[in-house]
């Protein structure tokens, strides 16, 4: 891997791995729409039943057998938090 990102067409795909979070190990594909990979993503996620939107910031990529695959790491301070099913009082 180098410091300089790669140019990607307009539509190539690469795939996204999500480090830490509730979305820790999950993986997803994206679709670049400006010749590079997104530097922040925020992901709709539901947890416990409540949906909740968290952010996740590009920290690495390297490229596998001709695609691009992207770590982003999961950004607590930006997400929305997420209630612990004891601090709900009895709601979902």
């Amino acid at each position: 891997m180098t410091d300089a990102l790669p140019t990607l067409a307009h539509g190539d795909e690469y795939i996204v791995l999500y480090k830490g979070g509730p979305n820790d190990g999950q993986v997803d594909k994206r679709i670049s729409t400006d010749g590079s990979f997104d530097d922040e993503i925020t992901v709709l996620t539901a947890v416990d039943g409540k949906e909740t939107l968290l952010d996740y910031t590009r920290s690495s990529w390297t490229e596998v057998g001709g695609q691009y695959h992207v770590v982003y790491d999961f950004d607590l301070a930006d997400s929305e938090p997420v209630e612990a099913p004891e601090d709900r009082g009895g709601r979902q």
